[in-house]
């Protein structure tokens, strides 16, 4: 195996690869859930590029009628650092495009600790699972 190829097999070049070639969207927010990360990923699935998601609120992809329950659950789990969508289990739940496209996603998180071990944001995987649900209503 070349330097090269041994390099990519780093660790920190693994995390650098990985989240920029992802087809997921990766996002990645700060406690009040302003996007800090947004992938090309997310790019592919929601229409805004890095510099229009970045700094803005997740509100930027959450349909309005489903905000106030997604902030309720965010904000829970910032407060207590759990969520059971960060053990393994997807939500499904609806989106929306930079178009104004609604899309359904599955998403999964984990928190993103600090130093002391306090949540300074989460970051989450989502997956445009649309074809699913077309093939589910033929």
């Amino acid at each position: 195996m070349s330097n090269d190829q041994t390099d990519l097999m780093e660790p920190s070049s693994l995390l650098d690869t990985i989240p920029q070639t992802s087809s997921d969207a990766i996002i990645a927010t700060d406690r009040d859930g302003r996007v800090r990360f947004w992938n090309p990923g997310a790019t592919r699935i929601f229409g805004f590029d890095a510099t229009e998601a970045t700094d803005r609120s997740l509100d930027l992809i959450i349909p309005e009628k489903h905000r106030a329950r997604h902030w309720q659950g965010f904000h829970h789990a910032v407060a207590t650092g759990r969520s059971r969508y960060g053990e393994g289990e997807r939500l499904s739940v609806p989106a929306v495009t930079k178009d104004g496209l609604r899309i359904p996603v599955e998403f999964t998180i984990r928190m993103l600790r600090d130093g002391g071990g306090t949540v300074a944001g989460m970051v989450a995987i989502l997956r445009d699972v649309t074809k699913r649900f077309e093939e589910l209503t033929l």
